[in-house]
């Protein structure tokens, strides 16, 4: 602390070190005399009473930590298990596959991106990207188109175990 007030007086060193001692204290501080007695205080949170919500819900789903509805995203989990994730993101509400080429077809392989785009259980809620790749000679992968059929086939399996999960939900 020396060098660093090295050209200052001994009354700025003080001021500096009375500062520091004086923000280790763990006193309160005296009321607010502007302060109107018959406000309730607040909790400490910066955000006012309750904090923020973030990640609000319509009353009919559940609240959860995700930023998406939460049947979709364990759904969409749950369809695409077969697959290795690379990537999921549960409050941007996209998953990502590694590619996964099936026992039977080696030569092709098949890579997924899952969008979850909503909160609410709606068919327009999630979209799915199917990417395809085929072996060709000298071992390389080369893009290959795919049925938009595959896309929405996925999407309404994902829909249907949403729904399913939903309804045991609603059961218990």
């Amino acid at each position: 602390m020396k060098r660093f007030f090295s050209g200052a007086g001994p009354c700025v060193a003080a001021l500096a070190l009375a500062l520091a001692v004086a923000g280790c204290e763990g006193g309160t501080t005296p009321e607010d005399p502007t302060r109107d007695p018959r406000v309730p205080q607040d909790s400490g949170s910066i955000f006012g009473p309750g904090g923020i919500t973030l990640l609000g819900a319509p009353d009919d789903e559940p609240v959860s930590g995700l930023g998406v509805n939460s049947f979709l995203w364990r759904g969409s989990i749950d369809t695409i298990a077969f697959m290795p994730l690379l990537s999921a993101d549960p409050f941007g509400g996209v998953i990502i596959t590694d590619w996964y080429a099936p026992p039977e077809t080696p030569d092709e392989r098949f890579k997924m991106t899952v969008y979850i785009l909503d909160r609410t259980l709606r068919a327009d809620a999630v979209r799915v990207s199917v990417f395809r790749q085929e072996r060709v000679d000298g071992g390389q992968w080369e893009d290959r188109s795919t049925s938009p059929d595959t896309a929405l086939s996925l999407e309404n399996k994902i829909l249907e175990r949403a729904r399913q999960m939903r309804t045991v939900s609603l059961l218990e």
